[in-house]
C-alpha cells in the first residue's frame, strides 16, 4: 500500500544502484546503435540492465570520461539525467 502522504518527488525517487555488466561486442554494437539512433531521432532511449528496464529522456547529457592507473585504462560513456 503507498503512503498517501509522500510526495511525487519522493515517489519518483528509486533504490540506488551501482551495477557494472559485460556484453559481448555484437551486444555492445547493437546497444551503441541504437542509442546513436535515439540521440539522432530526439527519441527517449530504453534498455534494461540487470532486469530493470531505464528510461532515458531525450533531455540527458552525454559526455565521455577517460581514466588512467598504473597499467589499466578506461574510458566510460556517460548518459546522466535528473528527474523532474
Amino acid at each position: 500500500m503507498v503512503n498517501k502522504d509522500r510526495t511525487n518527488k519522493e515517489m519518483m525517487m528509486k533504490e540506488e544502484r551501482d551495477i557494472e555488466k559485460g556484453y559481448s561486442n555484437a551486444e555492445f554494437v547493437s546497444k551503441l546503435r541504437r542509442l546513436a539512433d535515439a540521440i539522432e531521432h530526439g527519441t527517449k532511449f530504453e534498455i534494461q540492465i540487470a532486469g530493470e528496464r531505464i528510461y532515458v529522456p531525450v533531455r540527458a547529457e552525454f559526455n565521455i570520461e577517460h581514466e588512467r592507473e598504473g597499467a589499466e585504462e578506461e574510458i566510460e560513456f556517460q548518459i546522466k539525467w535528473r528527474h523532474k
